[in-house]
Order: structure tokens, then sequence, then C-alpha cells
């Protein structure tokens, strides 16, 4: 859905490492709810592994890491294609191309979802049942379907509980998005929001309840689930109602044109982020579908292990492609899989590294690691302070893996839509606050390390530095999308450096 360092193999918080063999890459990456591995390695040592076009199979990292050691991430160095897909007239009810060159990010939590089995729900088998392919998709539940009403709706759950097909808990919390969607959707004065309602949720219960019985689980790398059933147009439907499209603002339109433009040269292009809520991918391509339908339709997310297993999450992170790691965060939770999740992430990581250094790759990253949440004491929402080695290890990423790379800071605002909780939780199974809001996106020029750090006399300086001008630019690019949409101050709050627009009029 939405980028920390990754966790360390070995489940540990990074210090010190010796050396990565290939270290893996992301097609077009957005980090958000997890980490990159870092490591240390002489520049020579990195010289000769970037100029490599082979990937060792053997353990990524080796620990323990020095806490004076300075991070970096190794990308194989190979020729970059120059290729981009044009867009092409879909005969579906999407009016999207669906091209096959996919744009990636990684982010962090509450999107995705993963089906882990086994005891507990985890996998504890060999590498390759981690992420098992497995999927039904031609099959569907009539229960839900076809209702004609609320009341067989919610009649329908009543049902399924008694037959023993859904746990209760899930069941509770089908009802409580519900009742908090449809109250969210009337607050548009739709005069069809109960139909809107009705249809959306209908099919949006189907799928949870296809995915309990027989559950979808997700490879490392996981491709939008399109066809027989639209995943991805199934989300961006949910969502929709719930924009205030009237009070909703794109920051500097013409950068992301410019970013299209380098993608189509086999430029990679990393956006430095800020990350609100679960349905930050879904705000992201709503307000660029109509202009720029393919980086709307073709992000790809690395989903952390807070939202792969939410079955309330699992049918929208279907549609989306992702690359699947487990969250630093959450690493230690369980002593036990501490090793299934380092052999899932390296698997992931090499995913990663298939991915961009192919070239046109766009990488949306939340260096937070998390999505934001209001200051405890004034209620105001800001921006999460951005993790310097998250940053820098993504950035040594894309300035070693071939094609040429450029870093944009993007601010999001759309945290009215679904708040996360007050707090970071341990348990599956948040509740879900729904609303119709006004969002907003903006991106700033591109911010080239070289610029920032010409004066810094060491290389942890530098990290800081360069790190503390994307966060900035971020903060004020937020601040002026508040402005605009809670200040009421609509395109009026437009300054020399973000001009804001509503490129779907």
């Amino acid at each position: 859905m939405w980028g920390r360092a990754l966790p360390n193999t070995n489940g540990t918080c990074a210090q010190q490492s010796h050396f990565i063999s290939h270290p893996p890459i992301l097609e077009c990456v957005g980090v958000a709810g997890c980490s990159l591995f870092t490591m240390t390695a002489s520049s020579s040592l990195f010289r000769s592994l970037t100029n490599t076009k082979t990937m060792s199979t053997t353990s990524l990292l080796s620990p323990p890491f020095s806490s004076s050691a300075f991070p970096i991430l190794l990308l194989l160095r190979v020729p970059s294609s120059s290729s981009f897909p044009k867009p092409t007239p879909s005969s579906s009810s999407c009016i999207y191309s669906r091209s096959s060159s996919p744009v990636v990010a990684v982010a962090s939590s509450s999107l995705f979802s993963l089906k882990l089995r086994g005891k507990d729900n985890i996998i504890t088998t060999s590498p390759k049942d981690y992420f098992p392919a497995k999927m039904a998709a031609t099959v569907s539940s009539r229960t839900f379907l076809h209702v004609q009403n609320e009341q067989e709706l919610l009649a329908g759950i009543r049902k399924e509980v008694e037959a023993g097909s859904l746990p209760p808990n899930v069941a509770a919390g089908m009802e409580e998005v519900y009742q908090n969607y449809k109250s969210a959707v009337f607050q548009s004065g739709d005069p069809k929001a109960d139909e809107t309602v009705l249809s959306n949720m209908s099919v949006f219960l189907d799928r949870i309840f296809l995915d309990v019985t027989d559950p979808f689980v997700f490879r490392p790398h996981h491709k939008a689930k399109r066809e027989p059933f639209d995943y991805y147009m199934f989300g961006q439907n949910y969502i929709r109602p719930l924009v205030d499209y009237i009070n909703s603002y794109v920051g500097n339109m013409s950068l992301f044109v410019e970013m299209e433009e380098k993608l189509k040269q086999g430029h990679n292009i990393i956006l430095m982020s800020n990350h609100q809520t679960e349905a930050d991918p879904a705000i992201i391509s709503l307000l660029l579908e109509k202009r720029l339908p393919y980086i709307a339709e073709n992000i790809t997310y690395v989903a952390g292990d807070r939202v792969i297993t939410d079955p309330l999450c699992k049918p929208f992170s279907i549609g989306r492609n992702l690359i699947c790691v487990y969250s630093k965060k959450h690493m230690l939770d369980d002593p036990d899989l501490i090793e299934m999740k380092r052999k899932a992430n390296t698997r992931s990581l090499k995913e990663m590294a298939g991915l961009l250094r192919r070239g046109s790759q766009l990488v949306w990253i939340a260096p937070s690691g998390g999505r934001d949440r209001p200051d405890p004491h004034t209620g105001e929402w800001v921006p999460a302070p951005f993790d310097a080695s998250s940053v820098d290890n993504m950035r040594r990423l894309v300035d070693h893996s071939g094609p040429p790379g450029h870093v944009y800071p993007l601010a999001l605002l759309c945290h009215d839509i679904m708040p996360p909780p007050m707090k970071v939780e341990k348990e599956i199974g948040e509740k879900r606050i729904i609303s119709f809001h006004g969002t907003g996106l903006s991106v700033a020029p591109e911010i080239r390390f070289s610029e920032i750090t010409a004066a810094c006399d060491n290389p942890e300086k530098a990290k800081e530095e360069y790190t503390k001008a994307l966060y900035d630019s971020v903060t004020e690019q937020y601040n002026v999308l508040k402005s605009a949409i809670h200040g009421k101050k609509g395109l009026e709050a437009s300054t020399p450096k973000v001009s804001l627009s509503q490129p779907w009029n």
C-alpha cells in the first residue's frame, strides 16, 4: 500500500555487516513499513559487485553490524532498457491502459496483505513455500454478490458465521467497515449513495469471504490481479466515492509529466514520500489517473508484514503490484519466526534486484517506515521524520543500478479518508474509521545528493543533510496542501514553489 531500511537477515537492528554478494532492487519501488538491508563494503568491492551480472544465492547479509559502518546497498549494473510502453485502450470497464512494464513503489503497511499458512497462519516451511501463488479467482460467493438491500447483506454475514465458514472476528470487522463506509459515502451528498454503498460493499464482502474460504498467498513479487476479476479497478471504485474532488489538489503536475518522460528514456525515479493511510496507493492513482494513467495504474508497493495478514486488506492488495517483505519493526515479535522472516526477505530482495536494474522504474518510498500520526500534544498531523539510513540506502541503490536515477520529494495529505490508530498496534485487525474528505498530492523538483552535500566533510553528515533536505521539502509541500484543504484556501494556497491544480477537471 506504502521505507525504512529492510530488517537484517538475522532479525536484529542493523549495526555492522560484511558484505552482500548482490543486493536486490526493486522495479518502481516504494518502501514503507519495512527497511532496507544495510551493509559496508570498500569502494573496490562495491565496484566489482555492481559490475557483475550474476547474483549469488547465498545469504545477503552477514551480521553483526558495526555502528560506525557506512551503510550502502549495491545494485547489479546491467544495461538499461529505454523502452516505455504507451497506454493503449482497454475494452474493459476500466478506462486505463494495462501495460506489462511495472512501475514499482515500496510502501509500508496497511494496504497490502499476505496470507501465511501453517501454525498460527505463519509459513514455517522452506523458502520456496513462503509466498506460493494460489487463488481460485474464478470462484465467487453467492452470499454477498446478489444481495438486493442492506438487510440481505448483513444477514449474509450472520448466515456465514452460523455456518462456521466465517470467523466471528472477521464478520465483526466486515459489519463495522460496512457501517463506516456507508456513513462516509452518504457524507458526499451523492443522490445515488445507497446504490454505490451496496454495490461496492457487496463486492468487497464477497472478496473477503472468497479469501477466507480459499486464501490467496502472495509471491515475493506480486503482480496486480486484473482478470478474470479486476482487483485494481475494484480498489479504485471503492475509494473513489470517499474523495471530495472539489476540495482535492495536485501540486506541480508538470513535474509528474516530467517524471513520465524520464521513465520513457529508461531512467529510474525515486519518490521520497510521507505515508498517511491504507488508502495512499488508491489516492495517488485517483488523483493522477486522468492525466497520467500509466503511472497511476502501474505503481508497485513493497508491503510490510503488518498488512499482509489482514483479511480486510487483502482484496485491495491483490490489485496492486507488490514486493512482500517483513518489517524490521515487527521482526522480533516472535523469536521462533525470525529465521523464516529472514529467508523470506532474502527472496524478496532478490526480486527487487531483478526489477530495478531494468530501468524505467518509479520508486515510491516512505522513509519514515510507517504512517504519519498526529502530535499527541497539539493533535496536528505532520509528516513523520525520515530515517537517514533508509534514504541513503535507496539513493545508493538507484545510483549504482546502471540507468540514470532521480530522487523527488513527494507529499501526501489524505489522513481524513482513513486515519490510522493513534499508536502502532501489534495485533492485526485495527478499527477502520472512514470519511469523505478532500485529499492532496504534491511533488517538488529533483533533489541531487551531490549539490546538497558538497560542503559536507563526512559521510554521516552528508546522509543527514540530504535526508533533511528531502524531509523539509515534503513538509513544505504538505503545509501548502493543508492550507488548501483544511484551511479552505483552495487553489489560492499555491506558492511560487507549489502550483496547485485539479487535473481531473
